[in-house]
């Protein structure tokens, strides 16, 4: 029994930790400068973010002009939790506003801050927090990756635009795919490295050879697994992929699948420009998935269920695909050799 309290625990903390990364300015330009003209009269809210130290908060009231805003707000979440051996205080969750007023008299600092009090813990599930995200008309911010399922269905739920930052494995959450799939959600223009690093907490260990620590003294860690998701429109998202390579006298580099009709593409640069089939490619296409040039079929999985193999071996994670600018009604060409 103590063990498996332990291990309980110890995922616990686990997920503290992943949930205190904090987005670095530099981050959060480099991705909004690609939204810039949807933003003109719209009401943001960041509902995980602190406007005393949030850069999302930072960013959005220091261009509250540029983009035209009408509101800006920004909601801190505050631990409830207290039992018998608890010596803290509980504190309300808290928001702040960000209007035309606040943006002529340049008020964006702590000081200068008249925060309005949740009767709760300001949590983004709280009915205070959604009533605020009912008013609001674009949702910015980096939620906590533990409950990121969670927080996107609530988005959904509610009809909302939103820009907000993953671990790149939520593609694989069925839930994410299944938005994809629908265009009801796809990538933005950074990922990965493109993602320079993230603010930790003191007792948060720097590990990576990219860890840091910047002149303002923030602790950095780079992990290199994050995307950015979103349902706003982005620059790439309309451009065809393009296509150099041939199936036709390269069939070899294109192995079939034991478990679907389909052929396996490793890289998404490889992807032949002549096959009118079903096509295995990596989770990385969907960096560059252009939903006018491609049709996403399904994820992982093949006529069986099972995970997709090629002589009995399963690939890394593959979304079949299909080429839209091909003849649709042509028979597949895996199937005239």
């Amino acid at each position: 029994m103590a063990r498996k309290a332990t291990n309980k625990l110890l995922q616990k903390a686990k997920k503290s930790k992943s949930d205190e990364f904090y987005t670095q300015l530099s981050d959060i330009e480099s991705e909004l400068k690609h939204y810039k003209d949807q933003f003109k009269g719209k009401i943001v809210y960041c509902n995980c973010d602190d406007p005393r130290v949030s850069n999302f908060f930072k960013y959005f009231s220091a261009n509250f002009k540029q983009l035209g805003l009408k509101k800006l707000v920004s909601a801190c979440y505050k631990r409830q939790e207290i039992d018998l051996f608890s010596s803290e205080k509980t504190e309300r969750g808290f928001y702040f506003e960000y209007e035309d007023e606040k943006a002529e008299k340049g008020i964006a600092n702590k000081d200068g801050m008249d925060v309005i009090h949740f009767k709760g813990d300001g949590d983004f599930r709280s009915k205070e927090s959604i009533e605020l995200l009912k008013q609001s008309d674009i949702i910015v911010t980096n939620p906590p990756f533990s409950l990121f399922r969670e927080y996107v269905a609530q988005l959904i739920k509610y009809d909302k635009k939103f820009l907000i930052i993953g671990n790149i494995n939520a593609i694989t959450y069925k839930e994410i795919f299944k938005l994809i799939k629908a265009n009801k959600a796809w990538l933005g223009v950074n990922l990965g490295r493109g993602i320079s690093g993230f603010i930790v907490p003191e007792h948060y260990e720097l590990y990576g050879t990219e860890a840091r620590i910047d002149e303002s003294g923030n602790r950095i860690v780079s992990p290199n697994n994050c995307l950015w998701l979103t349902n706003l429109e982005t620059p790439i998202r309309n451009e065809d992929i393009p296509l150099s390579k041939t199936y036709f006298g390269n069939e070899s580099d294109y192995p079939n699948y034991d478990n679907y009709d389909g052929i396996n593409v490793n890289k998404t640069k490889d992807i032949p420009k002549d096959y009118k089939g079903f096509m295995g490619v990596p989770i990385t296409f969907l960096h560059k998935f252009n939903p006018n040039q491609f049709e996403i079929i399904k994820f992982r999985k093949g006529n069986d269920e099972k995970d997709l193999s090629i002589n009995g071996k399963c690939p890394y994670f593959r979304i079949l695909i299909k080429n839209r600018r091909l003849d649709q009604g042509s028979k597949p060409l895996s199937n005239l050799r």
